[in-house]
């Protein structure tokens, strides 16, 4: 199996930082670290930061500055929120709002919608995407998680139809943070047009695995985050049609934000607020983020997406095959085994709670993955089915539902800086783990399994 994935590899890996990283073991060997978390942060690629440490010397302002400097760092701000514009293939009058991530970019979004829009997301989103929308005078309709990408289209056509006139908008993943399973993103965007609503796409898991493309896809807007797309530098972007935000006040209101301000006879403040990005971009932006954003995708396209793509997928039968040969080993899916996904898979261990076992995975193996609920709660809990975690030394660090000990999952994830070494490594310490056991006793301690090194 491991033999044949080598063989037909397309393209090595792209350098990333940390790649060379040695980690201890509980034992107190020392091991190159396996990275296996990119869906929560991927590590930033080589190429990222040799062009951020090359521009570091020349930071300025943006915007405001008279100096050669500030010059120079406003160009290449402006330079890097055309390199996203490219990378989405946006249209023509779309924008790019630089944000903090993509949390940040839905909330801004959440603030900017029409007075009495309604809000459709599945159950199945990120919080990211799941949670900005109450409590602003919008009302919320929460789908319940479908089976199919067909159920899905169906569920969202029915609800939109019964939703009536008015504003409305669609919130829609494009890949699952979960299961990396991804979403009919077109055909939601057709069902959503055809029946008077606009769509926000979360690229957060998307964008770095996958071609995204605002004309094809035919959504209104697409947030992402910067630390998962290989530039780890506080970033994020918001795209797309500049009529709703433009009419929205700032979504922080400051320098940058504002246009012209002046005292009025009666002492108060008159205000002119700035139309495109800038209206949402107050105080000094982060334009090392912004350009680690840019540079991450000019690699990305350099390298090929479709390579890039075709040798993750690669990976993915890869490590699919493997843990369909451990029968303890439970892979969590919506949409069924075969459904394409990006390089995202959850799973549950029978006999195991799943911080214990990823606990073990770290401190035996040098392997880092991540346990718990995945900032998803109710999709897991969805596709867990209510099911205890078993009993271990240590529990879930997340909390559960009254009535519920344990639930949590382990997932592994990776992208184009994973050597298939770590795919193998992983899968011979899951065989390993199912096997025989962990060969340290854990505890909880601050919230997390650690091995007891008290003996």
């Amino acid at each position: 199996m491991s033999v044949v994935a080598r063989n037909v590899t397309v393209c090595p890996p792209l350098a990333v930082l940390g790649r060379d990283v040695e980690v201890p073991l509980v034992s107190g060997e020392k091991v190159g670290y396996a990275a296996l978390d990119y869906a929560a942060s991927a590590p930033a690629l080589q190429r990222v930061w040799d062009d951020v440490a090359a521009y570091a010397p020349y930071y300025g302002s943006v915007h405001r500055g008279a100096g050669y400097l500030s010059q120079l760092s406003t160009d290449l701000f402006e330079q890097s929120r055309a390199a996203v514009a490219d990378f989405l293939d946006l249209r023509e009058d779309d924008q790019v709002v630089f944000t903090r991530a993509t949390t940040d970019s839905l909330n801004l979004l959440a603030g900017a919608l029409p007075s009495g829009t309604r809000v459709f997301a599945f159950e199945t989103e990120h919080h990211a995407s799941l949670l900005p929308w109450p409590g602003r005078g919008l009302e919320v309709a929460y789908l319940r998680a479908p089976r199919s990408p067909r159920e899905a289209v169906a569920a969202l056509d029915a609800a939109l139809e019964a939703a009536g006139s008015g504003p409305k908008l669609v919130c829609v993943t494009g890949a699952s943070n979960v299961t990396g399973e991804i979403w009919p993103v077109a055909e939601l965007a057709a069902v959503a047009h055809a029946r008077g609503a606009r769509i926000v796409l979360d690229a957060a898991q998307l964008a770095p695995h996958h071609r995204v493309s605002v004309r094809e896809l035919d959504v209104d807007w697409v947030a992402f985050s910067g630390h998962k797309l290989y530039a780890p530098f506080g970033a994020g972007v918001l795209a797309g049609r500049a009529d709703w935000l433009d009419a929205a006040e700032p979504y922080l209101a400051g320098g940058g934000a504002s246009r012209t301000v002046a005292r009025e006879a009666d002492g108060s403040v008159a205000v002119e607020w700035h139309r495109g990005p800038a209206r949402h971009e107050a105080g000094s932006p982060n334009v090392i983020g912004a350009y680690a954003i840019a540079s991450a995708c000019r690699a990305l396209t350099e390298a090929g997406l479709d390579t890039l793509h075709a040798r993750e997928q690669q990976l993915i039968e890869w490590l699919r095959a493997g843990l369909a040969e451990i029968p303890e080993v439970r892979v969590l899916t919506l949409f069924g085994e075969d459904h394409p996904r990006v390089g995202v898979l959850s799973f549950v261990v029978q006999g195991w709670n799943s911080s214990h076992f990823a606990a073990a995975l770290s401190a035996e193996y040098g392997i880092g993955v991540r346990d718990g609920l995945f900032c998803a709660h109710p999709l897991v809990r969805t596709l867990l089915g209510g099911e205890e975690a078993a009993p271990s030394e240590c529990g879930a660090p997340e909390p559960s539902l009254p009535g519920e000990r344990s639930l949590n999952a382990i997932r592994v994830s990776f992208g184009a800086g994973t050597p298939e070494e770590h795919v193998d490594r992983f899968l011979a310490a899951v065989r390993e783990l199912v096997g025989n056991g962990a060969a340290w006793s854990y505890r909880t301690e601050g919230g997390r399994c650690v091995p007891d090194t008290r003996r």
